[in-house]
């Protein structure tokens, strides 16, 4: 397969501090690639307008790795929508709008699964994008997601170029946010269930029934099917998209339910009390669970099963972060 990506590139990886950004740039190293542009917060504030152009037009950059934005789970959501919707739009409009009028013409953004509708068909294909209601919790998000989409969409459509979308399922693993008010589900369980075994605790509390079932996929599988994709020819990646749907879902194609997935870190941490479910609090959407069908037929399956990532993604916690949670 004839690639877009050559050794000597200049890629940008937008958010490299980040679990996906970073994962992303040790990915790119081992493959080679050693022209990789970072830039940290203080020296570029990614929602500044002026400084992002700025940036673009100071820099040879040959492509663009769009994995900056602000995350979090559903406290983080549903406690600061406003944040959420506006910084995440600032930063996907400044990065792509700038690398276009510094001529960049490839790009690759990063979205979310929580893109699609709250009750899609499962497993969600790519074509359910905007086909119904998305969930209330992380709506703002989620909106903001898709305009990075149809932002790329258009500049392709009106301008000629090559910006490519990529909608990853859950995430996990070396690098992970571990603050219990805005991390995710996993690294939130590994650090429950340790610190109830540090303090000898006889439960750990988790939000909602436990019936929910979510997709994970270990943050390095998700760096090399990136590449993978990057590196297409145009002509394989527009045979398996459309110019108003072009993104390509990023999954390990199975799921389980949240109460499978404490048990298993329960096993993992080796927590030795009780797990109690607080139906008081919401589950989320019931199911979201993403048809790789695609990606697959194009050369790329999940290397890493869960108990492997789970363990290597506790490994990296107790070796990172002291026994309070902080780095």
């Amino acid at each position: 397969m004839s690639s877009v990506l050559n050794k000597d590139n200049v890629i940008y990886v937008a958010g490299h501090n980040g679990m996906v950004g970073s994962s992303i740039v040790r990915q790119l190293n081992k493959n080679g690639f050693h022209n990789i542009l970072t830039s940290s917060r203080k020296s570029v504030d990614l929602t500044n307008q002026l400084a992002v152009n700025n940036f673009f037009l100071n820099n040879k950059i040959d492509y663009v790795v769009l994995a900056a934005a602000k995350v979090g789970g559903i406290l983080a959501n549903s406690t600061f929508p406003a944040n959420f919707i506006y910084e995440n739009l600032m930063i996907e409009c400044n990065i792509i709008n700038s690398a276009f009028n510094a001529g960049i013409k490839r790009l690759l953004f990063l979205g979310s699964s929580c893109i699609y509708p709250k009750l899609s068909n499962q497993p969600i294909e790519e074509g359910d994008l905007m086909t119904g209601l998305l969930e209330p919790t992380n709506e703002p998000y989620a909106i903001a997601k898709i305009a990075g989409i149809k932002l790329c969409e258009s500049y392709n459509r009106q301008y000629g170029m090559h910006y490519r979308s990529v909608m990853p399922t859950n995430l996990y693993g070396v690098g992970d946010n571990f603050d219990l008010n805005n991390s995710h589900v996993v690294p939130a369980l590994l650090r429950k269930f340790h610190e109830a075994k540090v303090n000898n605790d006889l439960s750990v509390t988790i939000w909602g029934d436990g019936s929910a079932k979510r997709e994970f996929l270990y943050v390095d599988d998700m760096a090399k099917a990136c590449i993978h994709i990057m590196s297409f020819s145009d002509s394989i990646y527009e045979s398996n998209t459309k110019p108003t749907l072009s993104h390509i879902n990023i999954g390990s194609g199975l799921d389980l339910s949240i109460s499978e997935l404490a048990k298993n870190i329960k096993k993992i941490v080796q927590f030795k009390g009780d797990i109690v479910f607080d139906t008081s609090k919401p589950n989320g959407p019931p199911r979201k669970l993403l048809n790789v069908s695609r990606l697959s037929s194009i050369g790329w399956n999940c290397e890493t099963d869960l108990n492997t990532g789970l363990q290597k993604t506790y490994n990296w916690y107790l070796k990172n972060i002291n026994l309070t949670g902080t780095l």
